[in-house]
């Protein structure tokens, strides 16, 4: 294991690199089985820079997300896109850590409202393949010079690069926060009823579907609040759950904690919301699955976690059929990108040979 403690340390190991390089900052985001020598950036860790009153924080990529919360709630704040903890859902330890976020464009229900974790990432520096330091973006948002390898990044899984330092916009925490409950309803009830909130002028922050129940969160200023879950609730027959409720239930669907301990596989499939009922009825029948037990529907049904019993690999690309992409999360074969399209292949092929042209990092994640 190589564990640089600086930018220019980390440099220089992945350009002395004899074979491949495997980037980890708290190993809570693998998938599949890599090889590689590990690369330990835990090291990276600090804050370099964090202006409240700038909604600005920059930070090095092996600072734990459990620091940085701690440090934006001290100031009421925090980072908008609501970032995951997948750690019980995959069967993994460590710490998170801010970089690995980012290499996996890790993003919660709030993402509807607020965005991804790309959306988020005002600048980077990394570490290329053939070990020279790079820098993109900036502090601020009206920053767009030059190629925007700030979004080319995340997502990327440290295949491209090593994240060294990440900047970041964050936002205030808002005075108030309900979420509407909606039971009593199918799965294609509750779907149309989560597209119908989010098609609404009530800035919905979180439209979400799991143990029968569907999930429509608003947050802002109390006055704000009230108002908007009022004319929502003349919509929808539907309970309220407030403040810690409401955050526990998030918090739930954010890790996608109905799911933790079942047996089988894991996928994440994202799919036009209209289709996701229809395509995961098919899934379950061709499975015995339980709807209640084996799905979570986010992002008003455009993001579908699953579990399938093992070997329905071919049922589930059937179901699909050009319909939307399938991540297999947990089980054999788990793997962090979806299949894609010749073209885009080639182009990602094209990037690799950019980025690494030595080969010096594993298809692996942070």
């Amino acid at each position: 294991m190589i564990s640089p403690r600086s930018e220019a340390e980390l440099a220089e190991a992945v350009a002395s690199a004899t074979g491949p390089l495997l980037p980890k900052g708290g190993g809570t985001r693998m998938i599949g089985d890599v090889a590689g020598e590990v690369l330990d950036i835990s090291g990276l860790s600090g804050v370099n820079l964090y202006e409240p009153a700038a909604l600005t924080l920059v930070v090095q990529a092996g600072t734990p997300l459990a620091q940085i919360n701690s440090l934006l709630a001290g100031e009421r704040q925090r980072l908008g896109f609501e970032p995951p903890d997948f750690r019980a859902l995959l069967g993994r330890d460590g710490v998170s850590t801010i970089g690995g976020i980012a290499a996996a464009n890790a993003s919660g229900p709030r993402r509807v409202q607020s965005g991804a974790a790309r959306d988020a990432m005002l600048g980077i520096r990394c570490v290329d393949g053939q070990g020279v330091a790079i820098s993109s973006g900036g502090r601020v948002m009206k920053n767009v010079t030059g190629y925007d390898l700030v979004k080319l990044m995340a997502g990327s899984f440290g295949t491209l690069a090593v994240l060294s330092e990440v900047s970041l916009k964050v936002q205030s925490i808002p005075e108030a926060e309900v979420t509407l409950v909606l039971d009593g309803l199918d799965d294609r009830a509750g779907l149309i009823a989560l597209r119908r909130a989010l098609g609404s002028p009530y800035d919905v922050s979180g439209a979400a579907r799991a143990g029968g129940r569907s999930y429509i969160r608003l947050e802002g200023m109390a006055g704000s609040v009230a108002y908007r879950a009022g004319r929502l609730r003349a919509l929808f027959d539907a309970t309220l759950a407030e403040g810690a409720q409401s955050a526990a239930i998030w918090a739930d669907i954010r890790d996608v904690s109905p799911l933790h301990g079942r047996a089988g596989d894991i996928w994440r499939l994202s799919v036009l919301p209209s289709d996701a009922a229809e395509i995961v009825a098919t899934l379950l029948a061709d499975s015995g699955g339980d709807g209640q037990r084996d799905v979570v529907y986010d992002w008003g049904g455009g993001l579908v976690w699953l579990t399938l019993p093992a070997g329905l690999d071919g049922n589930l690309r059937k179901a699909l059929q050009g319909r939307g992409a399938a991540i297999k999360l947990r089980g054999a074969g788990a793997a962090p990108f979806a299949r894609q399209s010749d073209q885009v292949s080639a182009l990602s092929s094209a990037l690799k040979a950019q980025f690494d042209p030595f080969g010096r990092f594993a298809q692996g994640v942070f």
